[in-house]
């Protein structure tokens, strides 16, 4: 019985320690790796391939691998189109060729884990779409585009476990905010941040990072969005 109580209060103890380090987690400031996303995406979206060039060695010299840095543009497409996201993707080779010319050698990191043969990716990707939004999302519009966003989006793009959810939401606000007539989405994804994992602080790192490494006037008009979208969420819960 007393070893029993023992193994009991550490697994407490473990418990609240994971929790801990949680909180912590959520309530803390985006690491160099996870800024480095943010111009990455933004160059991509808007087609800035020079500027892209020096974003992603910046990434690389931060800590992101080659299948990371790739994979932000195999996320993104869905997003900025299929065009930016294959220019993104020849640029990333461009610059690693550069570097492999210079002698530096980058990781090159895990691939995307299989599936199970037998997922149900509409299933999955419908369970994914309801917990980042935080309510069901049905787009009456169009049935194609609401199992599109489904299946493909949630679906398959976020079961590639190469980015984690809050990588990938950091990868899309960049993106959705350097992107012109996109400000919907970006207040919707604002709270799918949230819900992903993402903290107000690391809001504000998004854009704040946009302002020192992108560009200064589209970093203001985030911040117009995300003060809006922080008031309107503390009105509602007062």
């Amino acid at each position: 019985m007393k070893y029993l109580l023992s193994i009991l209060t550490f697994c407490c103890v473990l418990f609240l320690g994971l929790n801990s380090s949680f909180a912590n987690y959520q309530a803390g400031s985006l690491t160099a790796k996870q800024q480095a996303i943010i111009p990455i995406a933004s160059y991509t979206a808007t087609g800035d391939l020079n500027n892209l060039k020096t974003a992603v060695n910046e990434g690389l010299d931060n800590g992101l691998t080659i299948n990371e840095t790739k994979e932000i543009m195999v996320h993104l497409y869905a997003y900025c189109g299929f065009p930016r996201a294959l220019n993104g993707l020849a640029t990333v080779d461009e610059v690693l060729s550069e570097r492999q010319s210079k002698n530096i050698h980058d990781t090159m990191g895990n691939d995307a884990t299989p599936l199970p043969a037998n997922t149900d990716i509409l299933a999955l990707g419908t369970r994914v779409q309801t917990q980042l939004a935080g309510a069901p999302v049905n787009i009456a519009s169009s049935s194609s585009i609401d199992y599109m966003l489904k299946a493909h989006l949630f679906g398959d793009l976020f079961a590639r476990d190469i980015l984690t959810y809050p990588e990938r939401e950091i990868a899309t606000i960049s993106a959705l905010a350097s992107m012109n007539g996109t400000e919907s989405q970006l207040l919707s994804h604002l709270n799918i941040g949230i819900n992903a994992g993402l903290s107000k602080t690391q809001l504000q790192d998004i854009i704040n990072t946009l302002d020192a490494k992108v560009n200064s006037q589209l970093a203001q008009h985030a911040q117009e969005i995300l003060d809006n979208h922080l008031a309107s969420s503390k009105k509602n819960t007062i």
